[in-house]
């Protein structure tokens, strides 16, 4: 019953998914995707792509976009969005802890409001790691554990009924601190708020970071 109820749930999680980021995204968050994404090069890999929120943000030197997405119903209606026409873009149903990739593949690896929801958020770095090149970069734009410790106190009480509404996202993740743990040198990062988003997913971290050449 529990199987069946979850895959019910994240069937409607997917369908209503990008009517429940219109807000923010006409508030901002379409812009800060734009603005992080300007600074993909090369071969690009994207992780948990969802419904293809990014798609038509990235510049034209992209080389190519490998789109990865582990959610049957997300991969469903990204599908839908993405031309069988375009040889630039591939789509690989597959989660970020096991990407089918040989290592050293990709320049540019992207999380946007990703690294929140991976069941094993290290794995899923360290698989970043091992498929980016030598000085790749990994640009990334996630809701956070809050600095304030009073609203990192709501966002503990509050993580296990916001896991099952937002179909496994974690609230209080220290998402910059595990980037760098696992061994990526940090760039410049920007601390803001998700636009339009309820507190204990308002804190918003978006930076860069690199593999060691």
């Amino acid at each position: 019953m529990g199987r069946i109820y979850n895959a019910t749930w994240g069937r409607a999680f997917s369908a209503f998914y990008d009517r429940s980021f219109k807000a923010s995204e006409e508030a901002g968050l379409r812009e800060m995707r734009r603005e992080l994404l300007s600074q993909a090069r090369g071969r690009v890999l994207e992780l948990g792509s969802g419904t293809g929120l990014n798609l038509g943000l990235y510049p034209g030197e992209v080389e190519s976009l490998t789109l990865t997405e582990p959610d049957p119903h997300m991969i469903k209606r990204l599908r839908e969005k993405v031309p069988f026409s375009s040889g630039k873009v591939a789509i690989v149903e597959a989660p970020a802890e096991a990407l089918p990739f040989d290592a050293s593949s990709f320049d540019t690896a992207v999380v946007t409001l990703v690294l929140c929801t991976v069941p094993d958020q290290p794995a899923a770095l360290e698989e970043i790691a091992r498929v980016l090149k030598p000085g790749g970069q990994l640009l990334f734009l996630e809701h956070v554990r809050s600095r304030s410790p009073e609203l990192a106190k709501w966002q503990d009480r509050l993580e296990g009924p916001w896991h099952f509404l937002g179909d496994g996202c974690h609230c209080n993740r220290e998402t910059v601190s595990a980037i760098s743990a696992a061994g990526f040198q940090l760039g410049e990062v920007e601390r803001g708020r998700l636009p339009k988003a309820p507190p204990i997913v308002r804190p918003l971290a978006r930076g860069t970071a690199r593999v060691a050449s």
